[in-house]
């Protein structure tokens, strides 16, 4: 769904004010400024349909299922939220607190989650103190001692951040942070809402941008389809692209715009949406649940969205990529396992079918979103400048505040697209 207004190859304009790369969240935020700012705009999108990283697919499941962003983060400010009223959307508002505990097959009392309640607000205080000091690996901070630190680990790293805390920048925590609540779920699905949004955006799908031209006047971006000579250009491609140089740059990005991809690598949280022909056993709609194994093999489930049928099994970093290493059968059949422990019999007795989320593989994402890793707090403002005042950046990986989310990227395009249209008057 949402494949936005296309144009075909030979209906984009060969010159213009601004080119766009990539039709996610930031790219169709930025063209609709540049347009409602005066300017000439093509935005030209790898992938077959407009999104990007918020997709809802409502075919495997017979629901609407969001493959990737879900909720609108801060919603009170989140430029989504209006949208998603005016348009009567169904909002559900989410706290994430746990309704369920369990380490390994053991079922753990209400106390231990109110002690993993009470431990996440003094990593969240540690984080804070040290980040504002250091730029270390969130690890540090952790004092290991019990299943407890365990699970306060496993929220705060792979769950929040998708990367294990070895590999966060404490710094950076402070940037991504975990304070996003009012936090809202979409019964119609993120990605459903992002492409409503930018289905009057005229997107030249299937067009990836393969080389970026920007040593003479302007900027030529060159595509399979032909050449595209503009003033300047946004990128919002993910920096797992960017790393991956699957766009060239002519000359060559300078070398403190490569250290900043460099220091910006890709995390991964992975979906296993697992279906049942009975919804709502064993816990309730919107309940939320966590699986401790002990080590990095972890899941949490939400359970049952909007009382549909579908139990949303999540894992993050390392393992998460270990799973799409392994491919989907043993992801789902990983989520079946976490299920019978938690569900118990009827997790099989109403067993469908199951999925797993491709965001690895995926050519034109290579993640899920960007974290820095210890050391290169610095590199969001590094991705962020402008390239010899013509080449500019944007995405969730850039986002102004908010960073990892839909709505960060959102406001990365609107800002973006505000200092390139200053630029150019």
């Amino acid at each position: 769904m949402g494949a936005g207004f296309c144009l075909r190859a030979q209906d984009v304009p060969a010159e213009v004010d601004v080119v766009v790369v990539g039709a996610g969240s930031s790219g169709l935020h930025a063209a609709q400024r540049l347009l409602q700012l005066g300017k000439s705009v093509a935005v030209i999108e790898a992938r077959g349909r407009i999104g990007g990283r918020a997709f809802t697919d409502t075919e495997t499941f017979g629901v609407p299922f969001d493959w990737g962003c879900a909720w609108l983060h801060k919603a009170d400010d989140n430029p989504y939220t209006p949208l998603a009223r005016q348009w009567g959307y169904t909002l559900r508002e989410h706290d994430t607190s746990l309704e369920g505990l369990y380490f390994r097959d053991r079922e753990a009392p209400a106390q231990d989650r109110e002690r993993v309640a009470a431990a996440e607000e003094k990593l969240d205080e540690r984080l804070t103190r040290t980040g504002r000091k250091k730029d270390v690996a969130a690890s540090t901070v952790l004092r290991k001692r019990g299943e407890i630190d365990e699970a306060v680990s496993t929220f705060h790293g792979p769950m929040s951040s998708a990367v294990d805390l070895d590999e966060l920048s404490a710094k950076d925590y402070l940037t991504i942070g975990t304070d996003v609540a009012p936090n809202l779920l979409i019964k119609e699905g993120y990605g459903s809402l992002v492409a409503r949004y930018g289905r009057d955006v005229p997107v030249s799908l299937q067009t990836p941008a393969r080389r970026i031209r920007y040593g003479g006047a302007g900027v030529q971006v060159e595509t399979d389809h032909g050449t595209l000579k503009a003033k300047a250009c946004i990128v919002t491609s993910s920096t797992g692209v960017l790393a991956a140089e699957k766009i060239r740059f002519d000359p060559p990005l300078p070398a403190w715009k490569q250290d900043a991809i460099a220091g910006l690598p890709m995390g991964l949280l992975a979906k296993i949406p697992l279906q049942f022909s009975k919804p709502e056993f064993r816990y309730q709609a919107f309940d939320d649940v966590l699986r401790e194994s002990g080590g990095k093999r972890d899941i949490y489930f939400l359970c049952w969205p909007f009382q549909l049928n579908l139990l949303v099994g999540f894992v993050g970093g390392d393992f998460a990529w270990e799973l799409s290493a392994a491919g989907e059968s043993e992801a789902v059949d990983f989520g079946r396992n976490a299920a019978r422990a938690v569900f118990g019999s009827d997790a099989d007795r109403y067993f469908l079918k199951g999925a797993f989320t491709r965001w690895a593989g995926d050519s034109w994402a290579l993640g899920a979103y960007a974290a820095a890793a210890p050391g290169s707090a610095g590199a969001r403002e590094g991705l962020r400048r402008p390239v010899a005042d013509r080449v500019f950046f944007a995405g969730e990986a850039c986002a102004p505040r908010w960073t990892q989310t839909c709505g960060g990227a959102a406001l990365s395009g609107l800002e973006t697209a505000d200092l390139v249209a200053k630029q150019l008057d």
